[in-house]
């Protein structure tokens, strides 16, 4: 058996976001506990020649046997990760057909998770939005990811958003925590309901999205004009605590692949 490692991202038109994940996971990459195993990443879309395709040939072409898939994805409510199973011949978590097609891979496969509401994940929200809290037992928190509007999916994001949005309460010490999906259009509303629910309380929009760009930068500020709350846009990478994540699921994926 030879184990290798394919780390899969959605991947983006802004050269900057892919190369705020490539140095993510060159970094986790340098672990000890991954010296000498093969590690590819891809993209779902958009960045040409680094496709799932390319990167599975790549691993094979070296002669991987048994390769362990990392999403490197929000939430286990988004259809990119279940439509990235269901290409590698995993079982569907809906009816809602992918449109990746059938993936030619050799090698034994094993799939990880996303990130949901990953601990240390909770503290990077939470380092993140420090600079926007005086007050946090005055404070409420909203949270905002991109959400979908598709049977079980919403659902799952709505367990991820929710727990996630429990962990920074706690860790800061906020009055509460509140959570809104872009897909579909809530945020605006949300916020508009928490002001006139607790007009005392100063609200801070916690973004989640792996990197600032379309999303930090234009879509939230535009959902929410007009209303009062605290924004600094900033996503989660760059840190060292999504290296760490990657550095832990590659290293769980390979102690999968040897048991």
């Amino acid at each position: 058996m030879k184990p290798g490692i394919l780390i899969i991202s959605h991947g983006s038109r802004e050269t900057a976001w892919v190369q705020l994940v490539d140095h993510a996971i060159a970094a986790a990459a340098l672990s000890p506990r991954l010296s000498n195993v093969p590690i590819m990443s891809s993209f779902l879309e958009i960045v040409e020649g680094r496709l799932i395709q390319d990167g599975i040939d790549a691993l094979e072409e070296q002669g991987v046997t048994d390769m362990f898939v990392v999403p490197l994805f929000l939430s286990s409510g988004s259809t990119h990760v279940d439509e990235i199973g269901q290409a590698f011949g995993f079982p569907w978590v809906s009816d809602l057909e992918g449109d990746l097609g059938t993936f030619r891979v050799s090698a034994n496969v094993h799939y990880g998770v996303p990130i949901d509401d990953d601990p240390e994940i909770a503290e990077l929200l939470a380092m993140n939005i420090a600079e926007l809290s005086s007050e946090p037992e005055k404070e409420a928190l909203l949270l905002i990811g991109h959400g979908s509007k598709e049977k079980v999916f919403h659902e799952r994001w709505q367990e991820g958003l929710m727990k996630l949005g429990e962990r920074l309460r706690v860790l800061g010490g906020y009055k509460r925590a509140e959570y809104a999906m872009l897909l579909p259009d809530q945020a605006a509303a949300k916020l508009a309901a928490m002001q006139a629910a607790n007009p005392e309380e100063a609200v801070i929009v916690v973004p989640l999205f792996l990197s600032q760009g379309y999303f930090t930068n234009h879509v939230i500020p535009t959902r929410l004009a007009g209303l009062e709350y605290r924004y600094n846009g900033r996503a989660m990478l760059p840190h060292a605590a999504i290296e760490r994540w990657l550095e832990r699921q590659m290293y769980m994926g390979l102690q999968r692949l040897n048991n």
